[in-house]
């Protein structure tokens, strides 16, 4: 049944020479960002900002999750100039923060974590000021594929939880909630000083013993970022929107992961992954 959106959804459409500026750069170097195909709605935004989050690997995801709008279709093959491009486009847009993720790329014998390492290398190579956020897949539970990214040396390592376990079989069918627990868990293990950042939505069918409890499991393995964000559905298709979450309600939860001791907490109804995802290091 479809739910109104309520007042504290609605986004005033932004544009302007600089939206223009990233669609340019993008479009001369061949780039997808997951602003467009995840249908963000800060897209415009961000855009106008001279800020996007490079979707690398891609536009086809080998999973099947029912949230997310990016296609389920044949994987493409990767674009070997791709991690070169990625840095050309990111001195052009001058930015000081870098976010790059990826669809799932589970046919890859690696899930793509060599291409993820060489990215943060070519950027490196530009301008070592810049600080590296990378928004990777669980790549299997593949460590020596974790080992990989961690070696490159990103400034943040990011994998999203997305939702309550008791949700995985209908939200998120091929993960598992564990898994990611422990990617986050290995990134420390190896290198201590990237810092951990996860993330996940409200509105799905998840409870507030739900939410604490995710809370809690991040603590525990010392996630330090963390970032809730309203889940709306991309089509009719998709798992529909069980609630639209008030934005005290958001606040609540921000106060209650401060409490617990995270150095940096998220938490609106349009919060995204890596929104404003620059914050951090100021």
């Amino acid at each position: 049944m479809y739910k109104r959106k309520p007042e504290w959804l609605r986004v005033k459409i932004k544009g302007g020479q600089s939206s223009d500026i990233v669609h340019k750069v993008l479009k001369e170097h061949s780039l997808n960002t997951v602003c467009r195909e995840a249908n963000c709605p800060n897209r415009c935004e961000c855009f106008s900002k001279r800020t996007a989050t490079f979707m690398v690997l891609g536009r086809n995801c080998t999973r099947n999750c029912t949230f997310c709008n990016v296609t389920k279709e044949k994987p493409e093959i990767v674009d070997e100039k791709e991690p070169f491009n990625i840095a050309q486009a990111v001195s052009k847009l001058n930015l000081k923060h870098a976010v790059i993720t990826s669809v799932t790329r589970d046919d890859i014998p690696d899930g793509g974590a060599g291409h993820f390492a060489k990215i943060v290398e070519e950027i490196r190579k530009l301008n070592k000021k810049i600080t590296i956020e990378v928004l990777i897949p669980d790549f299997r539970g593949d460590e020596e594929a974790l080992k990989k990214v961690v070696d490159s040396k990103p400034d943040v390592i990011n994998h999203n939880v997305e939702t309550a376990p008791s949700l995985y079989k209908e939200v998120r069918p091929m993960a598992v909630y564990e898994r990611s627990l422990e990617l986050l868990s290995r990134v420390k293990k190896m290198d201590n000083t990237i810092l951990t950042k996860s993330g996940f939505m409200l509105g799905l069918g998840e409870t507030e013993e739900d939410v604490i409890s995710i809370l809690k499991d991040l603590k525990e393995i010392d996630c330090d970022i963390i970032t809730i964000g309203q889940y709306l559905a991309p089509s009719s298709k998709h798992h529909p929107v069980i609630e639209y979450i008030h934005p005290d309600v958001f606040k609540k939860y921000e106060n209650i992961a401060l409490d617990m001791g995270f150095k940096y907490i998220s938490s609106g109804p349009l919060v995204r992954s890596s929104y404003y995802a620059e914050k951090v290091f100021e």
